[in-house]
């Protein structure tokens, strides 16, 4: 079992633009040509921040058209935030605040063998890396740029703190590189 960020950025590093909107990566390819469906296979818990949750809510009709579903997760979901957001009645999603680190062992518990996603965004990504709870990273970098936006993980991350394992080309506008975190020897400031 392991925690994993997988995401979607441009070729500057954004997961979205500034005002939290992931419609630029609709255009560069078919989640069902991707990894997705693999990796969503393996996954038994997820962890969201209140940004990328409000995304969903706010395109729930882009996410069914693209998934077949406004809330496309049968996995239990953790949604950390400091503020009360709306549910999605029928999904198990449960509101969150505080150290992740409490949040990550009732995670594990609820994912069994399966693996933990980080959804989004790269603040909550820092947070486990930071606690020492990310194991790996699936980047999938589009054929893009944004200028600006929200960055994928902000953090300085120097080397040796992650270990390139692969990468696979998607298409004409799409690379995925997945990333092992070193762990221990990891230099973070």
């Amino acid at each position: 079992m392991k925690t994993i960020y997988y995401a979607a950025a441009s070729l500057d590093g954004f997961i979205a633009t500034e005002d939290d909107s992931l419609d630029w990566l609709f255009a560069l390819g078919n989640l069902n040509d991707s990894s997705y469906p693999e990796f969503i296979s393996g996954v038994g818990a997820l962890a969201m921040g209140s940004a990328t949750y409000e995304w969903m809510l706010r395109s729930a009709d882009k996410v069914a058209a693209e998934t077949g579903s406004p809330w496309p997760y049968s996995q239990p979901s953790w949604i950390f935030s400091s503020r009360k957001l709306p549910t999605m009645a029928g999904h198990d999603i449960r509101f969150v605040s505080g150290d992740v680190r409490q949040i990550h062992a009732e995670m594990r518990a609820a994912a069994g063998t399966k693996n933990i996603w980080i959804v989004g965004g790269g603040g909550l990504a820092g947070q486990f890396y930071d606690c020492g709870l990310l194991d790996q990273l699936i980047i999938q970098i589009g054929s893009c740029t944004l200028g600006s936006g929200k960055p994928l993980l902000p953090r300085r991350l120097l080397s040796p703190a992650l270990r390139l394992m692969s990468v696979h080309q998607m298409g004409s506008g799409m690379a995925e590189l997945r990333y092992e975190v070193q762990k221990g020897d990891a230099a973070a400031d």
